[in-house]
């Protein structure tokens, strides 16, 4: 399966096999490359890779658009950056000196402070590689165990869950139990969104097989809920009494593998003593669902052939993720639901590369190759690998993610190095992150994208290589490890993660290392540090001794362990029923039902749950450069039940202030039966580069897991009242998109709304849309204000400008016009009020049509029906398109033929389904 560019038959024009550097499914793509006039190469196109095992060449959404992520630079990091006071501003230096002066840094710190008083933030994003060079720097050269990851805040429950089980982290799971799974449980997870191309996968499964059954245990009606055979609604962090109670069921029932359990379980005594408690109605009641529903569950689990549990930040993001990671896991366990096909509980990963940042130790709670930072024996095993002195690994663990930044706003932690993730605006209670960057002695960021909330922050902004631009691999939700190759050459000075990593380490080498001490970073290519990984694997659970990257060139993706003796991975593990602790036997663990950490009470009444959009990822740095991923949901909104705003006499549109104990935000209501009333629902990506305030995460929970120390960010008790505003303004501009962002986002922290999208042009040029501004605040926006938005979305008044002002009404209408042969378009609109206003125009202008009246009459425009929300970003397919095809009769495969919605990517699917599902009902 060679992976190497491939020659086009046109000259300059090649394919790369790469992998997808979104979420964990892990999906191949083939990236097409081609050079320009300039003879830059440049990124033209991805397809789905057919021959990849992970996809088979699917892609969702956001992996069909990456090339348009690589395409412009604007908003790139390009060139080292650097100041030395905070009070002035960065200037670009050459590499040189950039890295002497991150060395020369870390190294005052670490002499002046001990090494403990230094700390790296990382991410599921970076490569196996870069993670290995990081971890290595961190723990073997600087001797401190703080070096985190974002994969902190959604993987690590799952992580201490499968360690405590079973007695390693990994799934025991693969993708071909998706097609062998007779009953799927999903459980916090709406696969649908997140995971879209294995959800393709269970919907032919359960196409095939009309016995296959579905059960969603979500607090939401998600799309993946809205298709299922069972929803089970259950109140907000009650999930381990509900898997208790379903238990208790099966024990009940007898419908337990009580041979399974004696001669290959220990600890099914203490958690059966607990679990009497659990008698189905009471853990109904505590849940909130039918009794008959839970009976239902266990039932369908219990008796079910082959039951397969996907499980995602639902489980994770909690102060109890790892009970209710373990509790699921019981289920499993009593019933050996594992080590079969179609059967085993399977964590699907969020980010691409989390697996990997594990396998290399890359957390604050462990060391490479599954090694326990507090075993001794393991220290020394790492210590002799690397040709260190014998107890020269710090026996302390090190700070995870919260305790991390609260470390550093105390002053404990002097300096701290980001690379590839983004605090300031992912974190939990993000107030006081932003505190302790701005107290750090030291910040280094290591970004691709200078649009980030955390990137104000650096005194050093070292330019990262991207995804398309770097070498190394990664290792999937299914423990399968796949290549990541280059298709282009990084633009400028950017350099890959690994690179900037170890070129630090060498400076800091030099200065702290003993004299005669043998060289940590010898390796200097990914091929050459991924066989320092895999040495250190060698007769560990994962063992991948036998995997180097002329075995992945060869057969293509493979999934660990791989043994150098092994012909080819281990799809599913656990299947003798020797698992990875001392004696073999797995283990079961008491877990008791615990509340949420923050309970709601008459001031904060409301449960805030957090979750995806389809569409965008993370913090939008790289979907939120494209306007068709904006289409399915163009602005950030607070979800709401129906009766629930009308009892606080709310409306669909107006701003709403929502306020925790820690902080509040502002953001558009939106009225949705997807939630049940006593809850809110807000995305997690919307962030300071597309708002006012930092996102939904200024009032989330930083309460974290005991075990796992991962933050309850899933939930937070909050209100929500309406915000008083007495001016508003909305402003639309089409032009370089990017450009325009760029130019606005400054602007937005001054107001008391601000929410920035981005809508696409059909037919216009690359790189060409329309951003929007809706903004308000308590009173009109200084002049000094709107001639500084004037400026930014060149909007001033002008010979193409019409404007219209009642200066006693505080009304100010404007338009920008363009002509060409084809006629006279609205190219710009700019409209203040003391209410919202200037819909019907913004509507004219973003469809793009011609005007062919006098320009005076457009301020007359009278408001059209709304187009409606796109439901199928691939052929732009509207809700309200789809309704009146459901409302004839259509069901999918007839919408599919009418409309060509749902047969580009498919990640629209369930939501088709849920549609014509309702028409159908109604």
């Amino acid at each position: 399966m060679d992976g190497t560019g491939a020659p086009d038959a046109r000259a300059g024009r090649r394919t790369t096999r790469s992998t997808c550097c979104y979420c964990g499914v892990g999906c191949g793509v083939l990236v097409h490359s081609e050079r320009d006039a300039a003879g830059r190469e440049r990124i033209t196109g991805v397809e789905g890779d057919p021959q990849h095992p992970a996809n088979h060449g699917r892609l969702c959404s956001k992996g069909r658009t990456l090339a348009g992520t690589a395409r412009s630079l604007h908003g790139r990091v390009l060139v080292p950056e650097l100041r030395h006071h905070r009070q002035e501003a960065r200037r670009p230096v050459d590499w040189a000196l950039a890295l002497d002066t991150v060395a020369e840094r870390l190294a005052g710190v670490v002499e002046r402070h001990g090494p403990d008083a230094v700390a790296f933030y990382l991410s599921g994003q970076l490569l196996t590689e870069d993670y290995y060079v990081f971890n290595k720097l961190a723990k073997g050269l600087l001797r401190t165990n703080n070096i985190d990851t974002n994969s902190r805040l959604c993987m690590s429950a799952a992580v201490t869950g499968y360690k405590l089980a079973f007695g390693a982290d990994g799934p025991p799971t693969c993708y071909e139990d998706l097609e062998h799974a007779k009953t799927v449980l999903f459980a916090g997870s709406n696969a649908a969104w997140a995971h879209p191309v294995l959800f393709r996968r269970l919907e032919e499964a359960r196409a095939r097989d009309p016995q296959v059954r579905w059960i969603v245990v979500d607090p939401r009606r998600t799309d993946t809920a809205a298709v299922a055979d069972l929803h089970l609604q259950l109140q907000p962090g009650t999930d381990v009494a509900l898997f208790n109670g379903m238990l208790h069921h099966l024990v009940w029932e007898g419908q337990l593998d009580t041979a399974f359990i004696e001669a290959h379980t220990r600890g099914f005594a203490d958690l059966k003593r607990v679990l009497r408690d659990y008698t189905p109605r009471m853990a109904a009641e505590l849940c909130g669902v039918p009794v008959e529903d839970l009976v239902t569950a266990a039932e369908w689990f219990g008796r079910s052939p082959a039951a397969l549990s996907l499980y995602c930040m639902g489980l994770n993001q909690s102060v109890h993720g790892t009970d209710k990671n373990l509790a699921l896991i019981h289920l499993h366990l009593a019933t050996r639901q594992l080590g079969r096909p179609g059967a085993g509980p399977f964590s699907l990963t969020g980010q691409p590369n989390a697996m990997g940042g594990r396998e290399v130790g890359g957390m604050a709670t462990m060391l490479a190759a599954h090694r326990e930072i507090g075993d001794a024996s393991h220290r020394g095993e790492i210590e002799a690998l690397w040709r260190l002195p014998p107890g020269s690994l710090s026996p302390k663990p090190g700070l995870a993610a919260v305790e991390l930044f609260e470390a550093v706003r105390a002053g404990k932690v002097k300096a701290v190095w980001i690379a590839c993730t983004n605090p300031a605006h992912s974190m939990p209670d993000i107030g006081p992150v932003r505190e302790a960057l701005q107290r750090a002695e030291f910040v280094v960021v290591q970004e691709a994208f200078a649009g980030t909330d955390t990137v104000p922050f650096a005194d050093v902004l070292l330019p990262a290589a991207t995804w398309g631009e770097k070498e190394g691999t990664v290792t999937n939700s299914e423990r399968r490890i796949s290549r990541v190759r280059a298709a282009v050459a990084p633009p400028e000075r950017a350099r890959p993660d690994w690179w900037i990593a170890r070129e630090v380490a060498l400076r800091l080498e030099a200065r702290l290392a003993a004299p005669g001490a043998p060289p940590l970073f010898e390796a200097d290519t990914p091929a050459r540090i991924f066989d320092e990984h895999r040495a250190l694997t060698v007769g560990r659970d994962l063992d991948i001794g036998g995997l180097d990257y002329a075995r992945l060139e060869q057969t293509g993706p493979q999934q660990w362990p791989f043994p150098r003796d092994a012909a080819e991975g281990l799809a599913r593990r656990y299947g003798d029923g020797v698992f990875a602790t001392a004696d073999g036997r797995a283990r079961f663990h008491p877990t008791p039902y615990r509340p949420v950490a923050e309970e709601t009470s008459a001031r904060y009444p409301l449960r805030l749950l957090t979750g995806r959009l389809r569409d965008q990822w993370h913090g939008m740095s790289r979907t939120g450069r494209l306007p068709e991923l904006f289409a399915h949901s163009p602005e950030p909104a607070l979800r709401m039940h129906p009766e629930d705003a009308a009892r606080r006499g709310l409306q669909t549109g107006e701003l709403v202030r929502i306020a925790s104990r820690r902080g509040e935000l502002v953001l558009p209501l939106e009225l949705s039966d997807e939630v049940a009333s006593g809850a809110v629902f807000a995305a997690m990506h919307w962030s300071g580069q597309y708002l006012s305030s930092g996102g939904i995460n200024e009032v989330s929970q930083p309460a974290v897991d005991a075990r796992s120390r991962q933050p309850e960010l899933k939930h937070a008790a909050v209100r929500v009242e309406k915000a008083g505003f007495g001016w508003h303004l909305l402003a639309a501009r089409r032009g370089e998109v990017l450009a325009l962002r760029e130019a606005v986002q400054p602007l937005l922290k001054d107001c008391g709304y601000a929410g920035l999208s981005l809508h696409a042009e059909a037919g216009a040029p690359e790189g060409v849309a329309w951003l929007v501004l809706r903004a308000a605040a308590p009173e009109a926006m200084p002049a000094a204000w709107l001639e500084a938005l004037d400026r930014a979305l060149e909007l001033a008044p002008g010979v193409d400008t019409l404007e219209y002002r009642d200066v006693r009404r505080g009304l100010l209408k404007r338009l920008a016009w363009r002509g060409d042969a084809e006629g006279q378009f609205i190219d710009g609109l700019l409209w203040t009020d003391a209410q919202p206003g200037g819909e019907a125009l913004l509507r004219t202008a973003l469809s793009g049509a011609a005007w062919y009246g006098p320009r005076l009459a457009a301020f007359a425009t009278v408001a059209g029906p709304a187009r409606g929300p796109t439901v199928c970003v691939c052929r732009q397919v509207t809700e309200s398109a789809i309704r009146a095809e459901v409302r004839n009769g259509a069901d999918v495969p007839a919408l599919k033929q009418r409309l060509g919605c749902g047969t580009v990517c498919g990640s629209c699917i369930p939501q088709l389904t849920r549609l014509a599902r309702e028409a159908a009902s109604a």
